[in-house]
């Protein structure tokens, strides 16, 4: 597999709905799924749930 392929890179967006986004790289053999991470929105000022997004 290439590098694009097993690791692609993704987009976080905010479920707090201040369109906030976090851009990083995962693991498609280890997460397969769409990612849910909690991360820090600096719009909203605390830390919310961030999807992924395609």
């Amino acid at each position: 597999m290439a590098r694009n392929e097993l690791r692609p890179v993704i987009k976080l967006r905010s479920t707090a709905g201040t369109g906030y986004t976090y851009v990083t790289r995962k693991n498609r053999r280890n997460d397969p799924d769409r990612v849910t991470l909690r991360k820090y929105d600096p719009a909203a000022g605390r830390h919310v749930e961030f999807r992924e997004e395609r």
